[in-house]
């Protein structure tokens, strides 16, 4: 066959190519329409998702930050045998994959673990403890830098002033206040944007223990876009919002202390 018969089927080929192009643009375009939609009438569903991430999220942040800071203030601090040993733990567990987390808190939780008894296996408690197990060494070991650097700084006028341990933990911390932020962001961070452990753990069940994560990957696989396009701007804008309150904070402290 000559080559400029192929001509047309060149054309043929190019056009349905435009068509698929067409028709894949068209329906991105609807899928972020109906999204913008489910958001503008305030979807129960949307709405139900998002107030059960947040539960978890936000006590697991709190419970974390409650251990973590005073976990990283002790070892920017203290001095004592292992030391080293115990950071090089605690940064390791900051990369600790989610679903091997997910898996311990699974056996611990379950009807054979040891505490099954409490029933808390696909349920927002056990999704509570799992994130707190993900953010707690986050924490702690950004903030094991921060204060350990501020010690440094301190620890003469601390150790002159004889302040019992505690007492300089609690200084050390609130002389920090601000830039400690940045640690608890970022367990913010870790929590809310979980998927392996609260799968496991939560089971993704409908009503019940569904977050924004699970079901952005549940609803994605199933087709259904829109949906996972809606939570998944919700979850953005959370961690949009959260980025500019810690850097506005942080202006207002440079502003006023310099």
């Amino acid at each position: 066959m000559p080559l400029s018969s192929h001509g047309p089927l060149i054309a043929l080929l190019e056009s349905l190519i435009l068509i698929d192009e067409s028709n894949d643009l068209a329906a991105m375009y609807t899928a972020f329409v109906d999204a913008f939609s489910l958001l503008a009438q305030l979807d129960s569903t949307i709405i139900r998702i998002v107030l059960t991430s947040l539960q978890v999220s936000l006590t697991a942040l709190i419970l974390g930050t409650l251990v973590g800071l005073p976990l990283g203030a002790w070892l920017a601090t203290e001095e004592f045998a292992g030391k080293k040993v115990a950071i090089v733990i605690l940064n390791s567990l900051m990369g600790v994959p989610t679903v091997i987390v997910g898996v311990l808190v699974y056996l611990v939780l379950s009807r054979s673990g040891p505490f099954g008894e409490w029933g808390w296996l696909f349920t927002v408690k056990g999704m509570i403890v799992a994130q707190t197990l993900l953010t707690t060494p986050l924490i702690a070991a950004l903030s094991r830098q921060i204060l350990e650097d501020s010690w440094h700084i301190h620890r003469d006028s601390f150790l002159s002033l004889r302040l019992p341990p505690l007492a300089r933990l609690k200084w050390l911390i609130w002389d920090c206040r601000f830039s400690l932020t940045i640690a608890v962001l970022a367990g913010l961070a870790r929590a809310i944007s979980e998927v392996g452990a609260v799968m496991i753990v939560g089971g993704n069940i409908d009503h019940s223990t569904r977050t924004m994560t699970t079901a952005i990957a549940l609803e994605t696989s199933k087709g259904d876009l829109p949906l996972a396009l809606a939570l998944g701007i919700i979850l953005l804008t959370i961690v949009l919002l959260a980025n500019l309150f810690t850097f506005a904070v942080r202006q207002i402290v440079e502003r006023r202390y310099g």
